[in-house]
Order: structure tokens, then sequence, then C-alpha cells
């Protein structure tokens, strides 16, 4: 067998009518090259693992022209499929899902699941488009071989024994796509690649809905906060999450007693110290603040994370500084709940235990109701009945 090669766009038909007649085809992706059969001819990739000599207990990933083809291939897609999808493809990113009976059981090696990826080049894309199905693609080498990076060394490896080769010049990256399992929670990286779980990670985080939740002590913010997670959202209370860390984070406890070392005594941290040094004085408070906040978001991020490889589409964040620590600029939508002045202080008062003068000092220490109504996406006045409160939280978040 000759193996011609290819190197221009009006020479794909060639290619593409070698696929259809059940022959192996090399193509260039941004990665490596792949070792290519039309993916839902079983003869011809058991063809190709012959060729290859990969054992047929290794399924094969299906190479697509992009997100719309996902529900030609695969069932019960998740949501955060279409996510990845929607930001890495084209791209370095193979997406494991449930297959459908259309992928011939050799790809998916007996099992139930088919890796489907969206190559970034432009020849082997437009070969796609031409061939109108997918191509079941591992690297164009030799089990056990290194991965081709030109086709030149595709023809090292396989000259004479496939039908054509597309020379799409050297691949940029040089390094195979991760694989990312999405069929079972946590997702899991099957293989690192040269996308990295951080951008993926990132990625699932930016495509959930995320509520920010403001508003001064008293509010009835956790509230509102519970109301929201009642009906299926992640609630993250930041204040819970800062006396968290205050019990078990030593480096965040650290920089406070070096900054605040009269509210530490020899049984360590005595907050009711630490809250009449820094609502006495406005600087001290953002020096609190900015030493809180940057732990508070590294954790909240990592929660985040963790929902998101769990499945988890939204979540809701109840911070007092939302827009003061940068929180806001996660969130789809910021709401405020406030409340009359004199419900906070009876609130604060029988909740915490503390005087009328240390809870006023609590509230002046804070953002007037203007402040969050001039800020936030919508304001929610908790100043009525339980269920006042609800109809006004469904009206607003539509939830």
């Amino acid at each position: 067998m000759e193996t011609q090669v290819f190197h221009k766009e009006s020479e794909l038909p060639r290619a593409a009518e070698a696929l259809r007649a059940g022959e192996l085809v090399a193509v260039p992706t941004e990665t490596v090259y792949g070792l290519c059969a039309n993916g839902l001819d079983a003869a011809a990739v058991a063809a190709l693992y012959e060729v290859k000599g990969r054992p047929e207990v290794k399924p094969l990933s299906l190479m697509v022209g992009g997100p719309e083809d996902m529900e030609r291939y695969a069932r019960d897609i998740p949501a955060a499929a279409y996510t990845l999808a929607g930001r890495f493809w084209p791209g370095p990113l193979t997406l494991v899902l449930k297959a459908k009976e259309l992928v011939p059981s050799i790809v998916r090696a007996g099992g139930a699941t088919v890796g489907l990826r969206c190559p970034d080049h432009p020849l082997t894309l437009a070969l796609l488009r031409q061939l109108g199905a997918p191509l079941a693609g591992p690297s164009a080498n030799p089990s056990g071989a290194p991965s081709p990076k030109t086709a030149e060394a595709v023809l090292g490896y396989f000259d004479g024994r496939i039908a054509a080769v597309v020379d799409g010049g050297a691949c940029g990256i040089g390094r195979e796509s991760t694989i990312l399992d999405l069929t079972a929670t946590p997702y899991r990286v099957l293989r690192p690649g040269a996308l990295s779980m951080e951008a993926i990670g990132g990625c699932l985080v930016d495509g959930m809905r995320i509520i920010g939740l403001t508003g001064g002590t008293g509010t009835g913010k956790t509230t509102v906060l519970r109301e929201l997670e009642r009906r299926g959202l992640l609630a993250l209370d930041c204040d819970e999450i800062y006396h968290e860390l205050l019990g078990s984070c030593v480096p965040m406890l650290r920089e406070l007693e070096q900054r605040f070392p009269a509210a530490f005594g020899p049984e360590g941290l005595d907050r009711k110290a630490l809250g009449r040094i820094v609502f006495a004085d406005p600087a001290e408070l953002r020096e609190l603040n900015d030493i809180s906040h940057r732990y508070v978001k590294e954790e909240l991020r990592r929660r985040l994370l963790d929902h998101a490889l769990r499945g988890g589409q939204g979540a809701v964040i109840d911070a007092i500084a939302l827009f003061e620590s940068g929180l806001s600029r996660l969130c789809g939508l910021t709401v405020g709940v406030t409340a009359p002045r004199e419900i906070r202080l009876a609130r604060i008062m029988a909740r915490e235990g503390i005087s009328e003068d240390y809870a006023r000092a609590r509230i002046d220490a804070q953002h007037g109701d203007e402040w969050f109504r001039a800020h936030c996406d919508a304001v929610i006045e908790n100043d009525a009945t339980l269920d006042d409160l609800k109809e006004k939280i469904h009206k607003i978040l539509d939830i």
C-alpha cells in the first residue's frame, strides 16, 4: 500500500473517501497526530487496533466537530459537559460520557462510555465535516512508542501500512489531551494532559449560577440563605467560614496575632477583644478584613470547586463584605437584605448575648441601607413575616 500525503483542504475529499472505504488516515491535532478510522465502522476500528498494536480492552475516543455532536453519540449528558465544551472545544479536552448504542462496542471496548474530543486543527475539522461521521483516533504511534508531532514522524511509523496522512504541520502542544470522566461524581481526570485541572475547575465554577447575598448584621441574611439552600443551592456563609478558620487555620491566626496582639492571650484569640478593637476604628476593621478576606476567599473557592466537581450547578454566597472582598465578581446576581434598625438591634442582642451599645457599634461600623440599594442588583426588605420574606425571595430570584 502506498501511503498518500495530503497538504491542502482541497485534497480532503480523498481522505474522506478512504475513511468511508474502511481505511486508516492519520490527521493533525493541536496536541499530537492521531491515527484514525471511521468511528462508526467496527471493521475499520478493528484494523486500527491491529495496525497500532493497541489492546482491544482499551477503549478509543471519538473526534467530533463540536458540542452539537455530543447528543448524537452520548446520553444523559450533564450540564458540565456543555459548559466545558463551550469553553475548551476545539481544544485538548476529552470528555467521557455515557455512550449511545450508535457507538460500536469495539470503540467502547465493550463498556458503556465513550470519550469525545473536538480537535483544534482546521484541516481535521474540515475532514470531519466532509466525512459526516466521528473519527476514532488514538495517537498515531505504535503502542509504547513516542507520540508523533509531525507527518514525517507518522510516516516513520506507518508508511505503507495506512492509506494517507493529512500533513497539517508540526503540532503546537505536543502533549495528549486531558481526559475527564463526567459519568460519575465527583468528576475525575483519567489522564492528565495539555489542559490543567485548575483550568477545568475554574470553568466549572464560572459556569455555575452563583448568587451573592449581602446586608448588615441582624438583617436576616441567614434566613434568606437557608431558604435558598432549601431550594437546592449550595449555601456558603462567609461569616461561618471565617469562624471555622479562626479555629483551624494556623496561617491566618498567625497573621492576626502579629497584627492584633492585644486580642490574644494565654488561651489564644479572644474574639470579643478583637471585636472591640476593630469596631471602634474603621482603619483597624479594614486591616482585619484584608487578612480574613484572603483566607475566606481561598476556602470558599475550594468549596465551590468541590461542589462543581460533584455536579453542582448553583450556589449562594452570604457575605457582609461581598463587594469589598471581590466576591461579587463571582456572582451573576447580587442581592442585599435590609431591615429596620431596631429590629436588627433586637436580633443581634438576643442571638449573641451582647449589650445594646456593642450591638449599635457593630451596626454603625457597617454600610447603611442606601449603600446596598445603590450597589446590589436587587434588595429584599425583611420587615414582615417569614411567609412575606419567602414571597420576596421567590419574586426576585425566580427560584
